[in-house]
């Protein structure tokens, strides 16, 4: 019997690769992975430090692993390990410590700890680092869609963001290890892949002029994968939407019309002081690009609500904005302080109670904007790829999403299952924000 590792990741997509990644790599050297609960041997946790409850739940997953076997091996890495690996020094129930770029070195760095069995540290300076760490998967937990690790790193330092201290600087993945993984991942079966990174469209900036590739040249470069039947792109800056990118990915067939387009605030005064690179009249700009080039894109976004000295002026502007854009999903998150970033410093700072009140605003206007978008598709064709299947009200449904990133459902037939892309005509809700309706035809 090999020894027992379970592991669990908090956080992003990114995140959540490099968790695929290490456990492929254990499981390659012979290691047994378990689900994280009592009789693991080692507990590996891949911790956030995005906000204060990132924090908070990282440590609380490192105490309870060491708390459902005292005496296995905890590690603890990733973000909050970058940012607080002080805190984690001193903390008991942590046995090694692996940070950021450290991660490719999982088995020997484990294999060195049960030899010696003292404590470990294992942490880079991280903004010194200029190599992107290659890591790779062949399968992943998504049975059908693949999340594929293209970048490393930003260099915006926007001054509410934690992440360019527990990232670096960016670094993108070289070009043709990126198709390595993609040809392999198509091989195995998966119909569509995700290009995600911590700063996406910032993908290539750092190559030599000789080897310049760009997030477009990538996706270009993606798009010709034989058995990839869907691209799908994780956030992006709005500036990176250009006349030349709308027009050229909008003439690819597998590119899906969903896009994130990180906004944080419609107020100009708070883009500012935020030290985002754009104000709300160009973001405008860039959403009206891809509803020219693409018939009712899916548009979505992260909102920061209560950001130092935001006035109720500012918070209604946002608001306003927000409400004009007609987002599919708006993501709402409270300001949290974190410290070592400008905004940590600022005057200003409101209570949790005046967040509290905004998120609310935002996160019902929220539910009305997907609501109307889910309805505006109703009497279309949507391409759904199947995912799983579940049972609905005592029978059984295949669950999938379309283009858009709409879910939708189908009852089971013989004539379709998981994995496959199927054209279903959107009649109605099956439930709260799942359409249905009637199956023309399987690809």
């Amino acid at each position: 019997m090999g020894i027992k590792v379970a592991l669990h990741n908090l956080g992003c997509k990114v995140n959540a690769y490099e968790v695929e990644a290490m456990q492929q790599l254990l499981e390659e050297a012979g290691y047994e992975i378990v689900p994280f609960e009592p009789g693991a041997d080692v507990y590996l946790i891949n911790t956030c430090t995005v906000t204060n409850i990132a924090d908070r739940k990282s440590r609380q997953m490192l105490h309870k692993a060491k708390k459902m076997n005292p005496d296995a091996i905890v590690v603890a890495t990733g973000c909050y390990v970058q940012t607080d690996e002080g805190k984690l020094d001193k903390d008991e129930a942590v046995d090694l410590i692996l940070g950021n770029n450290q991660k490719g070195n999982i088995v020997q760095v484990l294999q060195e700890y049960e030899q010696q069995h003292t404590k470990q540290k294992h942490v880079l300076n991280i903004n010194q680092t200029k190599e992107y760490e290659e890591l790779a998967i062949n399968h992943t937990a998504e049975h059908v869609r693949a999340y594929i690790k293209v970048q490393d790193g930003c260099n915006q330092f926007c001054t509410y963001c934690i992440i360019p201290y527990a990232r670096g600087r960016v670094r993108s993945r070289k070009i043709a290890q990126v198709m390595d993984e993609v040809r392999a991942l198509a091989a195995k079966g998966y119909k569509e892949v995700v290009l995600t990174g911590i700063h996406l469209s910032s993908y290539g900036v750092d190559f030599p002029e000789e080897e310049r590739e760009t997030l477009l040249s990538l996706i270009q470069s993606v798009h010709e994968v034989e058995g990839v039947e869907r691209i799908r792109l994780g956030s992006l800056e709005p500036r990176i939407i250009t006349e030349e990118f709308a027009r050229t990915i909008s003439s690819m067939p597998k590119m899906c019309p969903h896009f994130h387009l990180s906004l944080q605030s419609g107020c100009d005064t708070t883009l500012e002081r935020m030290n985002r690179r754009y104000r709300s009249t160009e973001y405008a700009e860039k959403c009206d690009l891809l509803r020219k080039y693409f018939k009712n894109p899916a548009l979505t976004t992260d909102v920061i609500v209560g950001f130092p000295m935001e006035t109720e002026e500012d918070f209604q502007a946002s608001y306003d904005f927000v409400e004009s854009i007609h987002f599919y999903e708006t993501h709402i998150f409270k300001y949290s302080r974190r410290h070592g970033t400008k905004a940590a410093a600022m005057s200003g700072q409101l209570t949790e109670a005046q967040k509290a009140v905004r998120s609310d605003k935002m996160l019902a206007l929220n539910e009305e904007h997907a609501r109307e978008y889910e309805e505006s598709m109703i009497g279309s064709e949507l391409k759904v790829l199947l995912e799983e299947e579940v049972e609905i009200n005592g029978e059984q449904w295949y669950i999938g999403h379309s283009k858009e990133y709409i879910k939708t459902a189908v009852r089971k037939q013989d004539a379709y299952g998981v994995n496959d892309i199927i054209t279903v005509k959107a009649e109605r809700f099956l439930e709260n924000h799942t359409l249905t309706g009637g199956v023309l035809c399987t690809e």
